[in-house]
């Protein structure tokens, strides 16, 4: 049976996974290990483990409320601004936990960026969203700023688009293009991880097509991490996906495995639309 025949009424291209690397990079950049984490008392996720390589696309995918974002967000530590969040297990990244007491937080987020489900530009001149990151850190020229944002700006697609009017507001440039602006903001200071919230679920087919295109060059510079609830979004820009249900990781294989031979019936039933 063609799974993916149930998803679409057309063929969708599944992305063909990567290849290990000859120096075995890709042996769990970021490591999650027998992870538990609560919201008070209330348990939302159960006892995680999964290797996510490095410079590859791993695709979170699964029902609403099943955990797929908190996870994501605890990469870079961002639920810990929440009152009475708790863990068991550990996250590390390169080998390293993120929960070493003499990590500062900041700098874990300078390695690890984020995108978030909405775009949300700062109320100032484009150049001055890009460069926002680099001039919080402090110690850059006007040379090196220049060099960052049109660096930036390229990596997200942009550059063309807005290289006459860095001086204008990022708040006139369009949903797609704010996105994108957000995304070139988020790469500016270099991480080596970037996280995905939904990047695309406001933007219309075409806005989303850039964005896709976008996180498929993004992973020769990075290691990219991505929440959808757009399963043939999953099947276009990932190599490794991921199936969340209650809270737990049911499957996690290369995103062809997923798509074509799931090993688990709940995951077929969700991939096919019988649930979810």
């Amino acid at each position: 049976m063609q799974l993916m025949d149930h998803i679409v009424s057309k063929p969708v291209t599944v992305a063909s996974p990567t290849a290990p690397p000859a120096d075995g990079r890709d042996a769990g950049y970021i490591s999650i290990r027998d992870y538990d984490f609560f919201y008070g008392k209330h348990q939302v996720l159960f006892s995680i483990s999964m290797e996510v390589p490095e410079r590859q696309v791993t695709a979170l995918i699964g029902p609403s409320g099943c955990g797929k974002s908190t996870l994501l967000r605890n990469i870079n530590r961002m639920n810990d601004l929440i009152d009475g969040v708790s863990h068991r297990g550990d996250i590390l990244i390169a080998s390293k936990t993120i929960y070493d007491p003499h990590l500062e937080v900041t700098s874990l987020r300078k390695r690890v960026g984020m995108v978030f489900q909405k775009s949300n530009p700062f109320p100032k001149s484009i150049y001055e969203n890009v460069v926002y990151g680099l001039r919080v850190a402090g110690g850059y020229s006007k040379s090196q700023l220049d060099q960052a944002c049109e660096e930036a700006l390229k990596s997200a697609a942009l550059w063309d688009e807005v290289k006459d009017r860095l001086a204008a507001s990022a708040l006139g440039l369009s949903g797609g293009q704010q996105q994108r602006l957000c995304i070139a903001r988020a790469i500016a200071i270099r991480p080596d991880i970037l996280l995905m919230d939904e990047p695309c679920s406001a933007l219309d087919p075409i806005a989303t097509s850039r964005i896709e295109e976008l996180i498929t060059q993004l992973k020769k510079d990075f290691t990219v991490v991505i929440v959808t609830h757009n399963m043939q979004q999953a099947a276009r820009v990932s190599d490794r996906t991921a199936f969340f249900y209650l809270g737990k990781l049911v499957e996690y294989a290369t995103t062809l495995t997923i798509f074509t031979t799931p090993a688990q019936k709940q995951t077929e039933d969700y991939i096919t639309g019988r649930f979810g």
